[in-house]
């Protein structure tokens, strides 16, 4: 079985509480692990994002926010953990080491934070690395990588491929505040780049697009390679 690193925008999965998509995840991600060995690694969300700028009103500093949006990103694993149920380890990995030990067991790994200053997808990037990924995909609430905030700018055009190289140009301008919530940070561009491992970002809004990316490679994104072979299906 293959292994396939998952970055689970929160902004997709627990936008809020009210409106989380877990329930619908769950069947998804259980037929993906019959056939591949998974690893998921959950951002905070909204909710995340309310406990940071609650801080920041506060006027406490970014590292104790950052350790707080760590927190939610652990508990909203800890959620999705639950839902899985028998097929998901039953505590969150809380270090790379502990999710390459607990993927012993067979069953699917999730992950939350684990260094302030370093968003959920710099985790699943170094993960991707770790445990030799044969694909890092970043499900999340846009369509690939564009040229500009396809919400803010109309004119933003989307990239079917990219380099490695390229996509460090696109997002070398991002922020690393915490609670930052771009298509992907500086931290995780780099490892890709050096780790060579595709990366696909794709909208994550409809859990049967991950579905059917990982097992019928049909998907509308963009891949991160320095091979023009599309790494999906795997």
């Amino acid at each position: 079985m293959k292994k396939v690193v998952i970055s689970l925008g929160g902004s997709i999965l627990i936008p809020t509480l009210e409106e989380h998509t877990v329930k619908e995840y769950v069947p998804v991600l259980k037929k993906i692990a019959k056939q591949h060995r998974l690893f998921i690694v959950v951002g905070g969300g909204g909710e995340a994002r309310r406990y940071i700028s609650i801080m920041r009103d506060l006027g406490i500093d970014e590292g104790t926010s950052d350790e707080i949006g760590i927190l939610i990103t652990r508990l909203n694993a800890t959620m999705l953990i639950a839902a899985l149920g028998d097929d998901a380890y039953p505590k969150v990995a809380e270090s790379h080491a502990e999710a390459k030990k607990f993927a012993e067991s067979g069953k699917i790994v999730v992950m939350g934070g684990i260094t302030p200053g370093q968003t959920t997808d710099a985790v699943a990037a170094v993960l991707a690395e770790r445990v030799s990924a044969a694909v890092f995909i970043n499900a999340t609430s846009v369509d690939g990588i564009y040229s500009a905030d396809p919400r803010k700018d109309p004119k933003a055009t989307r990239f079917d491929a990219m380099t490695p190289q390229q996509l460090l140009e696109t997002v070398g301008g991002t922020g690393l505040g915490a609670g930052s919530n771009n298509v992907l940070d500086i931290v995780a561009a780099r490892v890709v780049e050096r780790s060579n491992i595709p990366l696909v970002v794709l909208d994550g809004r409809d859990p049967t697009n991950l579905l059917n990316a990982l097992l019928k490679g049909k998907y509308r994104g963009t891949v991160v390679s320095n091979s023009k072979k599309s790494p999906l299906p795997v």
